[in-house]
């Protein structure tokens, strides 16, 4: 039985954890009209907060939901900021509890994790391994079933106002999209009555989705010993044989129906490693070549003239730009897209081939086309070493940056258009 904690009331509403919560909270959001209110009056709403929590006033208030369709249709909900500083100030104290107890293979929401380190790590398992079992769970936020949740808690923390304010936070949760899901032992009313589902986009729910599994992530690694990386619900296990393999997606589909969780039928597979395969939105190759998916690019390529129309109708500014801009920039950087983003943004601010670090930068820029750059071992030593491209005709590892051409160079005749220019990577001056 792991050891519980008692006492954490006092660090989570206390005035100075508030204080220090709320400063985090407000990163990237300064702009925002809540944040911007709720720092107007910073001392006097921190004494608020503190006083109800103190006093079990405290209520979650009213999420703000809305629905994106980038890259798949889901329902993201926002909470309140006064509701965000409570997350923070909770999790500052929680999370070292239970991060003791997390297995190192779990990357997602995690100080020294997240994406690229999982992929690196699924890589590692990949070289070594000749089959790859791939799954992901049905709708895995929405189908978060609150009991067991709650339960999780109650393995390490035994400080009931503590307990009390998680019970809030998971009970105030807003409606998440159906999911019905039906198991042995359940009435006709059973998937309705029981309450599920957490919403996406708060900092406590990133938590309790990595919490939830903690015990499927033992399971995997200590009872099946299987080599395994799990970025939220979209994990991975390797091994030699696919007989192994299919064996061990019983028993996990098995183990699953205890959390009450289902894996996704469509993309759940057994596939060899030296297939090409999509994980965490990169395209991995067993030469070690990664690419991103054309639809990635396509959808950075709307988004991108979306912000140079409105640049130049001055609603958006070009710090804001800039930001959007070099957010994807630094994950395209992880995949062998040097020239992907060279045809994108030719001739322009974000131009690769214009930054001092173009040589020495952490990015993958190695294309194919040579005898000597064909030959895989090369080209993994080449990716070790950032060796600079052969200047002979290549072709691309990525080919889809054709489709994006920049738009023609701006005349700088005297009878140009006075129109405004876009900060589009596509103008030398532009931004100037």
């Amino acid at each position: 039985m792991p050891r519980r904690h008692d006492h954490l009331f006092d660090r989570i509403a206390g005035f100075q954890a508030l204080h220090a919560a709320a400063r985090r909270a407000v990163k990237g959001k300064r702009k925002k009209s809540a944040a911007a209110s709720f720092f107007a009056n910073l001392e006097s709403e921190l004494l608020a907060l503190e006083k109800q929590l103190r006093g079990g006033e405290y209520r979650p208030g009213r999420y703000v939901a809305f629905e994106i369709n980038d890259p798949k249709k889901r329902i993201v909900s926002a909470a309140p900021f006064r509701d965000r500083v409570v997350h923070h100030a909770l999790c500052a104290v929680i999370e070292p509890i239970f991060e003791r107890g997390f297995i190192d293979t779990t990357f997602a929401n995690r100080v020294a994790k997240g994406t690229h380190r999982a992929i690196e790590a699924y890589e590692r398992f990949r070289d070594r391994h000749a089959h790859v079992l791939r799954c992901d769970i049905y709708r895995y936020f929405p189908a978060i079933d609150h009991s067991i949740l709650k339960f999780a808690f109650r393995r390490r923390i035994m400080c009931p106002r503590t307990l009390a304010l998680l019970d809030l936070i998971v009970d105030g949760s807003n409606a998440q999209e159906p999911v019905e899901l039906h198991f042995d032992g359940d009435d006709l009313f059973a998937p309705f009555q029981r309450r599920r589902g957490l919403p996406i986009g708060n900092l406590t729910s990133q938590f309790f989705a990595n919490l939830y599994l903690d015990d499927f992530d033992h399971f995997a690694t200590e009872l099946l010993r299987a080599p395994y990386v799990r970025y939220v619900d979209d994990f991975a296990l390797f091994h030699d044989n696919p007989a192994v393999l299919a064996g061990w997606r019983f028993r996990i589909e098995q183990y699953l129906v205890g959390r009450r969780l289902k894996l996704h039928p469509r993309k759940t597979m057994i596939s060899s490693c030296a297939a090409p395969s999509l994980f965490l939105g990169f395209e991995l190759y067993a030469d070690g070549r990664r690419s991103l998916p054309e639809d990635n690019v396509r959808r950075f390529h709307n988004r991108l003239r979306g912000l140079r129309d409105q640049w130049r109708a001055g609603t958006v500014e070009l710090g804001d730009v800039d930001a959007r801009v070099w957010a994807w920039i630094a994950h395209a950087e992880h995949a062998d897209t040097w020239r992907l983003r060279h045809a994108i943004f030719r001739g322009g601010r974000y131009n690769p081939a214009k930054t001092p670090e173009a040589w020495t930068a952490p990015c993958r820029r190695v294309v194919r086309g040579d005898s000597w750059n064909n030959d895989p071992q090369n080209l993994r030593a080449a990716y070790r070493n950032r060796t600079p491209p052969t200047t002979g005709t290549t072709t691309l590892a990525f080919g889809s940056g054709a489709r994006f051409p920049p738009e023609p160079t701006r005349s700088r005749s005297r009878r140009a258009s006075t129109k405004r220019p876009g900060p589009s990577m596509m103008s030398t001056d532009a931004g100037a």
